[in-house]
C-alpha cells in the first residue's frame, strides 16, 4: 500500500443505469438526463459520493458521446451542485474501437472516468498509445479508475505501472466480482483472489458485484479497506431479494450496513482529496 493515503471513510458509488438494462428490466432505470438527475440528487441523500454515467442514444441504446456526456453531466450538478464526483464510463460494449473511446473521454474532459484495461490496452502492442492517453489524462486533471475483471488484470496492471506505462505513482482500481451472466452471479469470496498474498496491492480500490449478494460482497469489500460502487447497472435487488424501488434503494441499504458495522460514508469532497492525492 506504499503510497496510499491514510483514509477513515468509505465511498459508496452509484451505477444507476449501465449500457445493456432497459426500462422493461425496471421502470425506474434512468436512461434520460432529466432521470439521471433526479436518480443522482437520490443517491446523494442516500449516501453516495460518486455517480457513474452512462448515456444513451435516441433510440435507448449505449453511447459514447462527448457532447450527451457534457449535458447528462450538467443535469447531474444542476441537481446535486458539486455534492457527487461525477465519473463517466470508456465502456465500449462491442460499439468502439480503443482509439474511439479515448478520443470521447478527451472531448468530454470529465471529473473522472473508468477504464477497463482489457478495452483500452488489450495487448502488449496497445499499451504505447494507452499510455500517451492516460499522460493527457493526468495533464487535463482527469481522475482514471481502472477497471479489472479478474487478478490477472491487476498484476498486468501492476506491471504496467512498474515499468512506467501509468503516469501516476499510485492509482485507483475497481474490483468486478461475477458477470452479466446468471451463471456468475458475485459472492463476497469472489473479492479473496484479488487481495491474496502477493496479489498487487493498490492506493484506492472499489468493489462492485453483479447479482442479488451485491451489498454483501461491497459490504465485505469495505471491512477489507476497500470502497463500494453499487446500483441498477449491476443488481435489481434489496439484500432482502426483495426488488429495489430506486438505486436510492440499493445506496441507503449499503450505507446503512456501514453504519452498523462502524465504517463511516466519505462525501465527495472527501473522495476528491483522495484523488487529488493519487494524481501528483
Amino acid at each position: 500500500m506504499t503510497g496510499a493515503p491514510a483514509r477513515r471513510q468509505t465511498a459508496i458509488a452509484v451505477a444507476p443505469n449501465g449500457g445493456r438494462k432497459t426500462k422493461a428490466d425496471h421502470p425506474h432505470l434512468p436512461t434520460t438526463v432529466e432521470e439521471l438527475a433526479h436518480a443522482a440528487a437520490e443517491c446523494c441523500d442516500a449516501g453516495a459520493s460518486m455517480i457513474h454515467l452512462h448515456v444513451r442514444g435516441p433510440d435507448g441504446a449505449h453511447v459514447l458521446d462527448a457532447e450527451a456526456y457534457r449535458a447528462a453531466t450538467a443535469c447531474v450538478c444542476d441537481a446535486v451542485g458539486d455534492r457527487l464526483v461525477v465519473q463517466i464510463t470508456s465502456e465500449s460494449m462491442g460499439r468502439y474501437r480503443p482509439g474511439e473511446q479515448m478520443a470521447v473521454v478527451l472531448a468530454t474532459n470529465p471529473e473522472a472516468v473508468s477504464l477497463a484495461l482489457g478495452e483500452l490496452a488489450p495487448a502488449a502492442g496497445d499499451e504505447a498509445l494507452f499510455a500517451d492517453f492516460l499522460v493527457r489524462l493526468k495533464r487535463m486533471r482527469v481522475w482514471p479508475q481502472f477497471v479489472l475483471y479478474g487478478p490477472e488484470e491487476a498484476v498486468r496492471l501492476a506491471a504496467m505501472q512498474k515499468r512506467g506505462i501509468l503516469p501516476f505513482d499510485a492509482v485507483a482500481v475497481l474490483y468486478v466480482l461475477g458477470r452479466y451472466t446468471l451463471l456468475r452471479t458475485a459472492a463476497p469470496s469472489d473479492i479473496l483472489p484479488f487481495l491474496a498474498p502477493g496479489a498487487p496491492r493498490f492506493a484506492h480500490w472499489s468493489v462492485c458485484a453483479f447479482g442479488r449478494r451485491e451489498a454483501a460482497c461491497v459490504t465485505a469489500g469495505a471491512l477489507l479497506g476497500g470502497h463500494t460502487r453499487v446500483g441498477f447497472e449491476n443488481n435489481l435487488a434489496l439484500p432482502s431479494g426483495e426488488r429495489a424501488a430506486s438505486n436510492a434503494g440499493l445506496v441507503g441499504a449499503v450505507a446503512r450496513a456501514l453504519g452498523d458495522l462502524g465504517l463511516s460514508v466519505q462525501t465527495a469532497d472527501g473522495l476528491r482529496e483522495e484523488a487529488a492525492l493519487l494524481m501528483r
